[in-house]
Protein backbone atom coordinates (compact mmCIF):
# COMPACT_ATOMS: atom_id res chain seq x y z
CA UNK A 1 0.00 0.00 0.00
CA UNK A 2 1.18 3.53 -0.71
CA UNK A 3 0.78 6.62 1.39
CA UNK A 4 -1.12 9.37 -0.44
CA UNK A 5 1.15 12.36 -0.80
CA UNK A 6 -0.37 14.43 -3.56
CA UNK A 7 1.88 15.31 -6.47
CA UNK A 8 2.08 19.05 -6.96
CA UNK A 9 2.02 21.23 -10.03
CA UNK A 10 5.72 21.35 -10.93
CA UNK A 11 6.44 17.62 -10.70
CA UNK A 12 3.41 17.04 -12.92
CA UNK A 13 4.65 19.67 -15.38
CA UNK A 14 8.03 17.90 -15.41
CA UNK A 15 6.35 14.57 -16.17
CA UNK A 16 4.35 16.19 -18.99
CA UNK A 17 7.50 17.70 -20.48
CA UNK A 18 9.23 14.31 -20.45
CA UNK A 19 6.21 12.71 -22.15
CA UNK A 20 6.05 15.50 -24.74
CA UNK A 21 9.74 15.13 -25.58
CA UNK A 22 9.40 11.36 -25.96
CA UNK A 23 6.39 11.73 -28.26
CA UNK A 24 8.17 14.49 -30.21
CA UNK A 25 11.23 12.25 -30.76
CA UNK A 26 8.99 9.54 -32.20
CA UNK A 27 6.38 11.56 -34.12
CA UNK A 28 8.36 14.36 -35.80
CA UNK A 29 10.67 12.09 -37.85
CA UNK A 30 7.65 10.11 -39.07
CA UNK A 31 5.74 13.25 -40.06
CA UNK A 32 8.88 14.71 -41.66
CA UNK A 33 9.22 11.53 -43.73
CA UNK A 34 5.59 11.86 -44.84
CA UNK A 35 5.24 15.64 -45.27
CA UNK A 36 8.82 16.86 -45.61
CA UNK A 37 9.58 20.44 -44.60
CA UNK A 38 5.88 21.28 -44.40
CA UNK A 39 5.99 19.88 -40.85
CA UNK A 40 8.19 22.84 -39.86
CA UNK A 41 7.55 25.51 -42.45
CA UNK A 42 4.02 24.92 -43.66
CA UNK A 43 1.44 27.60 -43.07
CA UNK A 44 -1.38 25.10 -42.72
CA UNK A 45 -2.50 24.18 -39.23
CA UNK A 46 -3.62 20.71 -40.30
CA UNK A 47 -1.58 18.72 -42.82
CA UNK A 48 -3.91 15.76 -43.40
CA UNK A 49 -4.78 12.26 -42.24
CA UNK A 50 -1.30 11.29 -41.05
CA UNK A 51 -1.00 14.52 -39.09
CA UNK A 52 -4.30 13.73 -37.35
CA UNK A 53 -3.24 10.14 -36.69
CA UNK A 54 0.24 10.84 -35.32
CA UNK A 55 -0.45 14.09 -33.47
CA UNK A 56 -3.83 13.33 -31.91
CA UNK A 57 -5.10 9.77 -32.19
CA UNK A 58 -1.88 7.83 -31.54
CA UNK A 59 -0.82 9.92 -28.52
CA UNK A 60 -4.29 9.50 -26.97
CA UNK A 61 -4.12 5.73 -27.41
CA UNK A 62 -0.55 5.52 -26.07
CA UNK A 63 -1.31 7.66 -23.01
CA UNK A 64 -4.48 5.75 -22.13
CA UNK A 65 -2.76 2.37 -22.62
CA UNK A 66 0.09 3.44 -20.30
CA UNK A 67 -2.44 4.64 -17.74
CA UNK A 68 -4.42 1.38 -17.92
CA UNK A 69 -1.35 -0.85 -17.54
CA UNK A 70 0.95 1.29 -15.37
CA UNK A 71 -1.31 4.04 -13.91
CA UNK A 72 1.32 6.41 -15.26
CA UNK A 73 2.99 7.60 -18.45
CA UNK A 74 6.77 7.27 -18.85
CA UNK A 75 7.16 10.84 -17.55
CA UNK A 76 5.13 10.06 -14.45
CA UNK A 77 7.10 6.84 -13.92
CA UNK A 78 10.42 8.71 -14.17
CA UNK A 79 9.25 11.35 -11.70
CA UNK A 80 7.81 8.77 -9.30
CA UNK A 81 4.15 9.71 -9.48
CA UNK A 82 1.07 7.64 -10.23
CA UNK A 83 -2.67 8.14 -10.89
CA UNK A 84 -5.09 6.58 -8.40
CA UNK A 85 -8.81 6.65 -7.71
CA UNK A 86 -9.53 9.68 -5.52
CA UNK A 87 -11.88 7.74 -3.20
CA UNK A 88 -10.22 4.36 -2.83
CA UNK A 89 -6.53 4.99 -3.59
CA UNK A 90 -6.68 2.00 -5.92
CA UNK A 91 -6.08 1.82 -9.65
CA UNK A 92 -8.75 3.75 -11.58
CA UNK A 93 -11.00 2.00 -14.09
CA UNK A 94 -10.41 2.19 -17.83
CA UNK A 95 -13.49 4.44 -18.04
CA UNK A 96 -11.96 6.82 -15.50
CA UNK A 97 -8.74 6.96 -17.53
CA UNK A 98 -10.62 7.70 -20.76
CA UNK A 99 -12.68 10.35 -18.98
CA UNK A 100 -9.49 11.82 -17.52
CA UNK A 101 -7.94 12.10 -20.98
CA UNK A 102 -11.03 13.77 -22.42
CA UNK A 103 -11.10 16.02 -19.37
CA UNK A 104 -7.72 17.42 -20.42
CA UNK A 105 -9.48 19.24 -23.24
CA UNK A 106 -11.82 20.93 -20.76
CA UNK A 107 -8.83 21.75 -18.57
CA UNK A 108 -6.78 23.46 -21.29
CA UNK A 109 -9.44 25.29 -23.31
CA UNK A 110 -9.99 28.17 -20.85
CA UNK A 111 -6.37 29.42 -20.84
CA UNK A 112 -5.06 26.26 -19.07
CA UNK A 113 -7.12 27.17 -16.01
CA UNK A 114 -8.05 23.54 -15.33
CA UNK A 115 -4.38 22.57 -15.30
CA UNK A 116 -3.30 25.55 -13.18
CA UNK A 117 -6.06 24.59 -10.73
CA UNK A 118 -3.64 21.96 -9.37
CA UNK A 119 -1.71 24.79 -7.67
CA UNK A 120 -4.72 25.90 -5.61
CA UNK A 121 -6.54 22.63 -4.94
CA UNK A 122 -6.02 20.96 -1.54
CA UNK A 123 -5.75 17.52 -3.19
CA UNK A 124 -3.73 18.90 -6.14
CA UNK A 125 -6.47 17.89 -8.59
CA UNK A 126 -6.83 19.46 -12.00
CA UNK A 127 -10.28 19.67 -13.54
CA UNK A 128 -9.53 16.48 -15.51
CA UNK A 129 -8.82 14.71 -12.19
CA UNK A 130 -12.01 16.01 -10.62
CA UNK A 131 -14.08 14.93 -13.63
CA UNK A 132 -12.55 11.43 -13.59
CA UNK A 133 -12.42 11.01 -9.81
CA UNK A 134 -8.62 10.63 -9.74
CA UNK A 135 -5.65 12.10 -7.91
CA UNK A 136 -1.95 11.98 -8.72
CA UNK A 137 0.24 10.87 -5.84
CA UNK A 138 3.91 10.39 -5.17
CA UNK A 139 4.63 6.69 -5.51
CA UNK A 140 6.51 6.10 -2.25
CA UNK A 141 6.12 3.11 0.06
CA UNK A 142 4.75 3.70 3.58
CA UNK A 143 7.41 4.31 6.16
Amino acid sequence: MYEQKYAGFWIRVGAAIIDSILLFIIIIPILYFIYGGEVWLGEELFLGFWDLLFNYILPAIVVIVFWVYKSATPGKMLTGIVIVDANTGEKPSTGQFIGRYLGYYLSVIPLLLGIIWVVFDKRKQGWHDKLAGTVVIKNTPDS
